[in-house]
């Protein structure tokens, strides 16, 4: 992995580790290779660690692990992280309705960018998108690989309300929003996937080096596959309530 990368305090229980300055995917396999270490090594004191873009934060318990032990912890496990080139990757396809009520920020993307709303899903939904860290509401994922070409700022004024399942652009980034939730990001599209499902046995359907694709489907599409979300959701909610 190189030289051990920065490390700075984040309060008094808290240290981030900074492996870069912009979003790239071997930086994303550095952090997820130190993340697996973490995990391996169960370091006493560690309470969790948060990956995000460029860095991991771990917070620790300042009576059961001191700053400066941690930090020499930290630098010894270096040496012994495993490389994700084996790793099996999952994919995962995301359908989605562009455009008209479940997209209403389509023609704007476009206009921004000099492109026909045909275009802007041509170019969202051909590619490829790596899941680089999740928040800021559970199960929202943060994605890299958008191109450029359909760049656009976020919304000078957010909305109050975004539906569960939109799709949005901000900058440089594109992601959907599991819960319904104030946002700024351009909407242009929406999945009948349930991101977010309390009452199934993982709650967030996606994870930090998950390979996305966006799927364009029909109204008609959208909506059965909506209404076996939403019975396969009712069967949960059922179950977990008789096993309550």
């Amino acid at each position: 992995m190189g030289d051990m990368p920065s490390i700075q305090p984040v309060g008094d229980t808290g240290v981030r580790i900074h492996f870069g300055d912009q979003i790239d995917p071997e930086i994303h396999k550095q952090i997820q290779s130190y993340c697996n270490a973490l995990q391996a090594r169960n370091l006493r004191g560690v309470i969790e660690w948060v990956p995000s873009y460029t860095a991991v934060t771990i917070y620790y318990h300042p009576y059961q692990i001191d700053y400066q032990s941690l930090i020499r912890e930290l630098a010894k496990m270096k040496k012994n992280i495993q490389s994700l080139s084996e790793r099996e990757v999952r994919k995962v396809v995301i359908p989605v309705v562009y455009g008209g009520e479940y997209g209403p920020d389509l023609v704007d993307v476009a206009e921004h960018n000099g492109l026909t709303p045909a275009e802007v899903i041509e170019i969202h939904s051909s590619a490829s998108y790596l899941v680089y860290m999740m928040g800021f509401v559970p199960g929202f994922p943060y994605l890299g690989g958008m191109s450029e070409s359909i760049a656009t700022p976020r919304l000078e004024q957010p909305r109050a309300t975004i539906p569960v399942g939109s799709v949005g652009i901000a900058g440089g980034q594109t992601g959907v929003y599991p819960l319904e939730t104030p946002g700024g990001w351009r909407l242009i599209g929406r999945t009948p996937l349930r991101l977010y499902d309390p009452h199934r046995e993982r709650p967030m359907l996606l994870m930090v080096g998950d390979q996305i694709t966006f799927e364009p489907v029909s109204m008609k599409e959208y909506s059965e596959r909506e209404a076996d979300e939403l019975k396969i959701h009712k069967k949960r909610e059922q179950s977990n309530e008789l096993s309550d």
